[in-house]
């Protein structure tokens, strides 16, 4: 059976392969594994594409989300809005910190947090609001900079959203950011890394000596600390990969366009939801992501999986319900809008690479599995 994958990593290899061994051979030659030149100059490759100031190489996205709460002032005891709607690593490096993660709802349509919904939850404890860029597209932040007080700051978590933009903002610029670099990522590496991105020196500064325990220079500690950089090797993918991801990005938006061609149908008999923009974005469709409406969603992605169609579900349970955080107090029916959408998102394959034959397999497979 010929297989579609959800992304499909060997093509994304294949494109950079001959540019990450001649790096790879640069690294070892120079033994810089942990940090060095490649890392050095794709922390200025990446800021200067996302038009941001200064950006912080870690070893994972969940590292770097802790690492800008904790530039941020976050602490024990300390109270941190975060989506209902968002993948459990967002609540963990929350929890990790020993702040207590405070929910919010997620808007019915795009499935980003409900800026109000937020607001609405901050209090005399709250010192951080995380508005997730989920799917590719960007989270509204100007509403909660210009509501917020000024002791609440705005951690924006892009893990997925490499080269998105919202009215001409970026993740970070103006503020701060972290992301992921995950393998499946717009932006992949070959293992777990993550980046910090954010305009303010001194908040960079600060990243970069938490993250390298305490200080960056040798046996010198000013701060507590601990062990969270980036390799060079993981420099060396990133570097090759970020240079195509422009590219990649146009070729996600041009296959999104198509599946919404192609599933218009199902979407007009009221049988799936296609995936919603929200205003003023530059959606980088990290992933597709339907809803499923008059079907056992869990048996569709069964019957796509056995046709040999990789469709996933991006997230399966709301953050709430999850067993890791049932201690948070919160029960089902408390943001229904979080829950209705697990219950029925479902994602297809997406990856610059996927041949418009492809995707007409997966839109007729869909619709088979839907009519069954």
């Amino acid at each position: 059976m010929n297989q579609i994958p959800l992304v499909d990593l060997k093509a994304a290899h294949a494109e950079v392969a001959d540019e990450v061994r001649e790096g790879f051979e640069r690294v070892l030659a120079d033994t810089a594994f942990i940090g060095g030149e490649e890392v050095r100059r794709f922390e200025r490759e990446y800021a200067e594409f996302g038009r941001v100031g200064h950006v912080v190489g870690v070893a994972n996205g969940t590292d770097a989300v802790e690492l800008a709460l904790r530039a941020c002032g976050v602490g024990p005891g300390d109270e941190v809005v975060v989506p209902a709607n968002t993948f459990i690593a967002t609540a963990g490096a929350v929890a990790r910190i020993g702040a207590r993660p405070v929910l919010a709802d997620c808007l019915p349509g795009s499935h980003l947090l409900d800026p109000q919904a937020a607001l609405d939850k901050v209090g005399p404890a709250t010192r951080a609001v995380v508005p997730v860029h989920l799917y590719g597209q960007m989270a509204e932040v100007g509403d909660l900079v210009t509501q917020l007080p000024d002791t609440v700051a705005v951690v924006e978590d892009a893990a997925q959203c490499q080269g998105a933009s919202r009215d001409g903002r970026t993740p970070g610029s103006g503020g701060i950011a972290a992301t992921s670099f995950y393998p499946g990522k717009n932006l992949g590496a070959y293992g777990d890394a993550g980046a910090v991105l954010t305009d303010d020196a001194e908040r960079a500064d600060l990243v970069r000596a938490i993250a390298n325990h305490g200080g960056v220079a040798k046996y010198r500690h000013d701060v507590a600390g601990f062990n969270s950089r980036l390799d060079g090797l993981q420099g060396v993918v990133l570097r090759a990969k970020l240079k195509r991801l422009a590219d990649g990005n146009a070729a996600r938006r041009a296959a999104a366009a198509h599946y919404d061609e192609l599933l218009g149908g199902l979407a007009d008999t009221g049988r799936i939801v296609l995936p919603v923009t929200a205003p003023g974005n530059t959606h980088v469709w990290h992933l597709y992501v339907i809803q499923v409406t008059d079907a056992d969603r869990d048996d569709i992605v069964g019957k796509l999986n056995a046709e040999g169609i990789g469709a996933g579900v991006h997230y399966p349970a709301p953050v709430h319900l999850t067993p890791a955080y049932r201690g948070l107090g919160y029960g089902a029916g408390d943001f229904p809008h979080a829950e209705k959408a697990a219950s029925r998102i479902l994602s297809l394959p997406l990856f610059p690479q996927i041949t418009p034959d492809q995707q007409r397999r997966v839109a007729d497979t869909l619709t088979d599995a839907l009519a069954r």
